[in-house]
């Protein structure tokens, strides 16, 4: 199989709801195409699916290194690095990001929950503001949010 069908074949898998498959189609690629961004997307996709997220973790890092103008890649790698329990990276790596991050209301809901997890209450809550301000579907999330109990919205 050529490495693009393979890759199309990876996605189908999570599409599927089947992103543990998705791992397994993936590992058939020549070493050379699986560190390729293409590949590396379409494996933390699977890997944050099926909640692995040491290696999602890892993937993501490599993701950020690859192209560090890409907003996503750090929202995601500061998101995993978080499910790992290591906030204080996740913070970190997020605010490395590119300047357009800023310009998201999910950058901003993320860093307050970070902050927050961190004890940093006024900036979570000065970033969580920021965040329904830009978008007020946040308010709602923030409610149901386990990272941000106890922190009082305005």
């Amino acid at each position: 199989m050529r490495p693009s069908d393979i890759m199309r074949a990876a996605t189908g898998w999570i599409e599927l709801g089947l992103a543990d498959e998705a791992l397994v189609e993936l590992q058939s690629l020549p070493a050379d195409v699986q560190s390729g961004r293409d590949a590396l997307e379409i494996r933390l996709a699977a890997q944050m699916r099926v909640e692995f997220w040491n290696p999602a973790s890892e993937t993501a890092l490599l993701l950020c290194l690859k192209d560090t103008s890409e907003p996503d890649f750090f929202l995601h790698a500061a998101y995993c690095l978080h499910k790992t329990g290591d906030t204080l990276a996740a913070c970190n790596q997020l605010l490395k990001g590119p300047k357009r991050l800023f310009e998201m209301p999910l950058f901003h809901y993320n860093l307050a929950c970070y902050l927050w997890t961190l004890g940093e209450g006024p900036r979570a809550r000065s970033h969580l503001q920021q965040a329904i301000e830009m978008d007020h579907r946040f308010r709602k999330v923030a409610l149901a949010d386990s990272d941000l109990v106890g922190l009082e919205m305005v």
